[in-house]
């Protein structure tokens, strides 16, 4: 996607992509990180947050989850956390009856200085972050929920495989510079080390606080091979899972069973 900062726009578009996702057999979508807002500046997604549990972004993303018979994964939204001055980017799990069934709050927030960029991010000013990894059962498999800057921390994904993961969701809103640099290396890296599938949504392009996320959706499977990708521009990635075939090479490959630390 190339969310901007109207929101109801973007929940048209998303609604769109998750109609195409389902009509091309999907049982399980992934959307990017910020999917509901990409605001000229951070306090705006403070004035859209909403409460747990309800608000037109919630609400818009169950109606879909029911309407399609769909698995959302609803990337990022903002909701209202402890603090009247911060948010809590949530990234919410829809079943196909559109109930809510899972939240993961992201853990490891983007306080950086992009190298040879005048770009400063310091989400920490403006987001709370989570403590607890999630793993949830879906019709595609167990699935382990991360957003974005989490990718950079294989740890998190060493409790989720331990918790049994399958596959491994990846909302994300990189930089260029970055994408272009660690993007597929860091998927491709934590699909290998945790015989997982990884399900990266991506958001792409310039947005209006003037600066430009990287793209690259892609699907990888559990031995690191890119099984689907779109690389610019808005659309919808589709591929199968086969988890007979991940839980065999597990058996015969059995790394994780190897673990000593």
């Amino acid at each position: 996607m190339n969310s901007g900062p109207e929101v109801a726009h973007n929940l048209s578009v998303a609604g769109d992509l998750l109609s195409e996702a389902a009509a091309a057999g999907a049982v399980l979508a992934v959307l990017p990180e910020n999917f509901a807002i990409m605001g000229a500046k951070e306090a705006d997604r403070l004035a859209v947050a909403e409460t747990a549990g309800a608000g037109p972004i919630q609400e818009a993303i169950s109606t879909l989850a029911q309407k399609l018979s769909l698995w959302i994964v609803a990337g990022t939204l903002p909701l209202k956390g402890e603090s009247a001055r911060r948010i809590a980017p949530a990234s919410l799990v829809f079943d196909a009856n559109g109930r809510q069934v899972a939240r993961y709050d992201k853990i490891h927030l983007f306080d950086v200085d992009i190298p040879e960029k005048r770009e400063i991010y310091r989400e920490s000013a403006t987001f709370e972050p989570g403590k607890e990894p999630i793993v949830v059962e879906t019709p595609a498999g167990l699935l382990g929920l991360s957003v974005c800057y989490d990718i950079r921390f294989p740890e998190l994904y060493r409790q989720l495989s331990a918790r049994g993961a399958q596959l491994l969701a990846v909302p994300a809103a990189f930089t260029v510079p970055t994408g272009l640099a660690h993007w597929e290396v860091l998927l491709r890296a934590r699909a290998v080390e945790n015989l997982c599938y990884v399900l990266a949504a991506a958001q792409w392009g310039p947005h209006a606080n003037g600066r430009e996320t990287y793209g690259d959706a892609m699907i990888v499977d559990y031995w690191g091979r890119v099984l689907a990708r779109q690389a610019t521009g808005a659309g919808v990635v589709v591929a199968e899972v086969d988890t007979a075939a991940q839980a065999a090479v597990r058996e015969g490959f059995p790394a994780l069973k190897h673990r000593v630390f």
